[in-house]
């Protein structure tokens, strides 16, 4: 018997999978298969730059101009992140597999040995990306095991360059005819 969306509304995500979902490792496979993008949310706390690198980022609206990512609610920084009324997105280029690694690194300085430089609003932007975002904090909503974070749009600066993608657990970049 199938359930409509109205009967499912207000189940949580527990409930859900326990009825009907899927397990984790066959969602984490079948999502592999989804090619990302890769970026790095940057903010500036009174304790110096934070960031996390994040592949679940997606364009919401045009009008107003909103983007999102998703955080994991075990991130160690995303908590300070989620104080901050300004954030930047800087949408890695595919010559920058490193800093992807070293902001998704758990432990270190995510700053050391990166370059970057502050933006509006004294956001930290990653010299390089392939597009810089500064965006100020428009929505958070809790999701599951991660939250929704969504950004106003209020500068950007898009450079040209290849974006780094993320597909089945490795870095890589996107040929196009046009290269």
């Amino acid at each position: 018997m199938s359930e409509t969306v109205s009967e499912a509304v207000g189940h949580t995500v527990t409930d859900l999978n326990a009825r009907r979902g899927i397990g984790p490792e066959l969602y984490r496979e079948a999502l592999g298969a989804h090619a990302a993008g890769v970026v790095v949310v940057t903010g500036q706390t009174p304790d110096g730059p934070v960031g996390l690198t994040a592949t679940s980022f997606s364009a919401v609206s045009l009008a107003p101009p909103l983007v999102s990512y998703y955080a994991a609610h075990s991130s160690r920084t995303f908590p300070a992140l989620s104080k901050l009324p300004y954030f930047a997105v800087n949408i890695l280029a595919e010559d920058q597999r490193d800093v992807a690694a070293r902001f998704a690194a758990k432990e270190g300085d995510r700053f050391a040995g990166t370059s970057w430089h502050t933006g509006q609003y004294g956001v930290p932007l990653i010299d390089g990306a392939a597009v810089q975002l500064v965006c100020r904090t428009y929505d958070r909503l809790d999701l599951g095991d991660h939250t929704l974070e969504v950004g106003y749009v209020l500068a950007a600066d898009v450079t040209g360059s290849t974006p780094l993608l993320y597909l089945r657990g490795s870095f890589g970049g996107f040929v196009t005819e046009n290269r």
